[in-house]
């Protein structure tokens, strides 16, 4: 996500579903430069010596997986999806690729925005009927079958969000362009 030019350095994580277990990137790693030490196995139903040094997402990724059928998990500071999350409710791609593939994002609003107890419990409700959510402010987590899908789907709304933000520097109304129901392609 960091070479793709997504996020920062040291932001975001990811993990993947092994049987009742977990494996989700170390507290503060570089996402564009993993090492084998940076992945952490945790438990999906209790805490382990581990959660100390896995993801502060963790909390939020396992719930996920409890109440989803995912079975890989992103947690990405997208910049321009982040700033679009700050000014709308949900964001619905005005173009046609991201219609396609992520047709609407639901912005979740949450006191603490990061990691929290309520994020855990709201999340995975959402995940259930879309493939990737906003919290306003902070970042996407997207749920699907493979790392590399979840990927994409953050990847997806980015470049949406990128577009929706250029129309609106370019002093166009996102309304204008919203299609009157949502496509099913």
């Amino acid at each position: 996500m960091y070479v793709a030019g997504l996020q920062n350095s040291h932001s975001g994580n990811m993990s993947v579903r092994v049987g009742n277990r977990m494996i989700i990137t170390r507290r503060g790693s570089m996402l564009g430069f993993l090492e084998e030490d940076d992945l952490v196995e945790l438990n999906l139903t209790e805490d382990d010596g581990m959660i100390a040094i896995a993801s502060t997402e963790s909390h939020v990724h396992r719930e996920i997986y409890r109440v989803t059928d995912a079975l890989a998990i992103v947690h990405a500071h997208l910049v321009a999806a982040t700033a679009l999350s700050m000014l709308l409710d949900e964001i619905i791609p005005v173009d046609v690729e991201g219609a396609y593939h992520v047709k609407k994002v639901p912005v979740l609003s949450f006191e603490f925005g990061s990691g929290s107890t309520e994020m855990a419990k709201e999340i995975p409700k959402y995940l259930k009927d879309y493939p990737i959510i906003m919290v306003r402010g902070h970042g996407a987590f997207s749920a699907a079958e493979t790392l590399e899908e979840a990927f994409f789907y953050c990847s997806s709304l980015e470049n949406s969000a990128k577009i929706a933000l250029y129309l609106l520097q370019a002093g166009e109304s996102l309304e204008k362009f919203l299609p009157k129901t949502l496509k099913t392609w």
